[in-house]
């Protein structure tokens, strides 16, 4: 069985760490750059396509000459690079199994690898050898422990070290390419900021009038009682610390005398006798037992927080960087749908290599991976689960998601909530009861 790119025989304590760290070099130069293969889109038949060179599998236009065709060489090493990485002994014929998989692999990294430089060239950008030599030079240091585990790696990847020094540059040009674009992105005004903030304050910039409450919580109610009594005697900090200590079963407030902080009638809403003695009662005055399913509580307000709204001045800056990244990723957004768009219409393939990344391409409007039963008209055993919906469904992605890596970025819900169906609420933590107790509003510990 042949070797993972990276993979090393040697044992001892380094191993699992070279190993990791190969396996990191493998995926940012032979992988993880080039998947910028967003949609294929079909081009249609009558446009002039020029015919690829004698020797040649691919020809792309508007590029050096020196970079504009993938040879038949190229192209066979692309693959059995792609042969090694899927742990294959040898690279697969046509009509074998995984071929076809393999040569839209291969080819596609080498087609997106003459886009990079096309589209580097045409913005302008340039590295220089010794730039690359120096980010080689790093990215040895970090994963290898050796020249000679550096060139072991080499040997089992199937990479010549031309092959490693082209996607060095290529991921330099990507990031310079992603940047140029970025700055194309008008910072935003303060006319917007203003309308942003006007638009959002009472929901991202104004904090609810809250309580500060100290509470015992126990579901033997005589307890609950006997701390009520001794908190009547003295209800002072330090006797609160006590008492919740002793008494309460809460392991988030019994050991903080029972306090917790800003409670707001929101937080609540699902708990209406503790909302009543809350926010019913004032400050100084112990209340309870309150019976809240099956669990009592003594309750004692400590401290009244009124609503309190952030000023612009405040998050004016805020505000301005979210805005203005918005933009940014809606610009670069665009820019990812043209370039596909661009360098496929520049992109011609001989026959027997033609993919979606092909000018030369004719899609069957069905998507890649869909099983073909999908599309029988009466499919033994019925319609696979796989199958694609009739209608695409439109999935905008989060903002700032979108990248050259992940084109399709995070996708947002597109689908409201049901009715009756609530958030998960966070329990003041009654042994037994896990959806009762006052919600805490503080970040659970992080086990310091």
């Amino acid at each position: 069985m042949g070797a993972k790119p990276g993979q090393s025989s040697k044992s001892g304590s380094g191993a699992p760490d070279r190993k990791a760290g190969r396996q990191r070099l493998a995926l940012l130069l032979f992988g993880a750059l080039f998947v910028i293969l967003f949609a294929g889109y079909a081009i249609a038949d009558g446009i002039g396509h020029p015919s690829v060179p004698e020797g040649d599998v691919a020809h792309v236009e508007s590029v050096p000459d020196d970079v504009a065709n993938v040879s038949e060489a190229d192209f066979k090493r692309a693959l059995l690079q792609q042969a090694v990485q899927a742990q294959l002994k040898k690279a697969p014929k046509p009509g074998e199994d995984k071929y076809e998989e393999l040569k839209e692999a291969a080819l596609g990294e080498l087609l997106d690898a003459i886009w990079i430089q096309g589209e580097a060239e045409e913005l302008g950008l340039a590295v220089t050898p010794k730039e690359i030599a120096t980010e080689l030079a790093q990215i040895k240091k970090q994963n290898f422990k050796s020249e000679a585990e550096f060139q072991k790696f080499l040997k089992t990847s199937r990479f010549t070290m031309e092959d490693v020094r082209t996607r060095v540059k290529l991921q330099a040009l990507s990031t310079q390419i992603q940047e140029k674009i970025a700055t194309q992105a008008p910072p935003a005004s303060d006319a917007e900021i203003a309308d942003y903030y006007e638009s959002v304050k009472g929901t991202q910039y104004t904090t609810s009038d809250s309580r500060d409450v100290r509470v015992v919580v126990n579901k033997d109610k005589a307890k609950v009682e006997a701390a009520q009594a001794e908190l009547e005697k003295d209800n002072s900090e330090a006797n609160w610390k006590k008492v919740a200590e002793k008494y309460s079963e809460d392991p988030t407030t019994k050991t903080k005398g029972g306090l917790q902080k800003a409670l707001t009638e929101e937080l609540l809403q699902s708990q209406p006798e503790l909302k009543k003695a809350i926010f019913e009662n004032p400050t100084g005055q112990l209340v309870g037992p309150v019976d809240v399913q099956g669990n009592f509580f003594v309750i004692e307000v400590v401290q009244l927080n009124p609503e309190k709204i952030q000023p612009l001045s405040e998050v004016k800056a805020q505000i301005k960087t979210q805005l203005t990244q918005q933009v940014a990723q809606q610009v670069f957004s665009q820019f990812v749908t043209n370039y596909q768009s661009k360098w496929q219409a520049r992109t011609f393939c001989a026959d027997g290599f033609v993919t979606n990344k092909c000018a030369n391409f004719v899609g069957d409007g069905r998507p890649a991976g869909a099983p073909p039963a999908c599309y029988e008209a009466d499919p033994k055993g019925g319609l696979p689960e796989a199958c694609p919906a009739p209608v695409t469904p439109v999935s905008p992605a989060m903002p700032g998601s979108v990248t050259l890596i992940n084109p399709e970025g995070e996708k947002l819900p597109q689908r409201p909530r049901p009715a009756g169906l609530k958030e998960t609420e966070r329990p003041l933590g009654v042994p037994g009861t896990p959806s009762t107790g006052v919600p805490p509003t503080e970040a659970p510990p992080t086990g310091e």
